[in-house]
C-alpha cells in the first residue's frame, strides 16, 4: 500500500516518536508499505511520522544515488528503534530535500560520521558507523523521529523567507508527483 506523505505543518512531524514492541502488528507490512511509499514519492529514506505513524522506524534506499565519491550498493536499509550513539568528524553542508517539505531544497550543515545502534527488519541489533552520504541520509531521518525538520538548521532570515512556501505546503497548495496530507488542506 502506498501512504500519503504528511506534509509540514502536521503535528506529528514534530512528536517525538515512541519505541516499536516486538510483536508491533503486521510490522514486515508496515515496512513493505513503507518502502513503497517512498519509491513512489522518488525518495530516499522515509520516517513512519511521515505516513502518519509515531514510532520509531525508518527506512532507506540510496542504491540508485550515483555519487562519485562514494558506493551506495547495499544501502537499502529498516531502521528500528534507532539510537544515534554519537555524531563525528568535521561538519559540512549540503543541500537537504524532504517528501513532508515539497519543493524546498536548503544547504545543511551536519557532522560527517554517525554511529547508530539499531535493530533490522529481523530485530537484529546493529551497531554501524556512516559517513559522508550515507550518514547524512541517517541523519535526516533519524531526525524525523524525534521531531525535527531539516528547516530547523536554518538561519532565522532563511526561515522567514520561506515562511509563505511553508504556508502554502501545509495549506495542500504545492504540486507534488505523490499524494499528500496536508493538515491545513480546506
Amino acid at each position: 500500500m502506498v501512504y500519503p506523505i504528511v506534509v509540514y505543518g502536521d503535528p506529528i512531524l514534530r512528536k517525538r516518536a515512541t519505541d516499536i514492541p516486538r510483536d508491533f502488528p503486521a510490522l514486515p507490512q508496515l515496512i513493505q508499505d513503507m518502502f513503497d511509499t517512498m519509491y513512489a514519492a522518488h525518495g530516499i529514506g522515509l520516517a513512519a511520522p511521515q505516513i502518519g505513524k509515531s514510532i520509531r522506524l525508518f527506512v532507506v534506499d540510496a542504491t540508485t544515488l550515483e555519487e562519485e565519491e562514494e558506493d551506495m550498493s547495499g544501502f537499502k536499509k529498516v531502521f528500528i528503534n534507532p539510537e544515534l550513539v554519537d555524531e563525528l568528524g568535521n561538519k559540512w553542508a549540503f543541500e537537504e530535500g524532504c517528501l513532508s517539505i515539497p519543493n524546498i531544497r536548503e544547504n545543511v550543515t551536519r557532522q560527517e560520521t554517525v554511529r547508530i545502534r539499531y535493530f533490522d527488519e529481523g530485530w537484529n541489533a546493529r551497531e554501524e558507523e556512516y559517513s559522508g552520504i550515507k550518514a547524512r541520509i541517517i541523519q535526516h531521518e533519524y531526525d524525523h523521529l524525534d521531531g525535527k525538520l531539516f528547516i530547523d538548521y536554518l538561519s532565522p532570515l532563511k526561515k522567514r523567507m520561506l515562511k509563505g512556501k511553508l504556508t502554502n505546503i501545509s495549506k495542500g497548495d504545492v504540486d507534488t508527483e505523490y499524494r499528500i496530507l496536508a493538515p491545513l488542506r480546506k
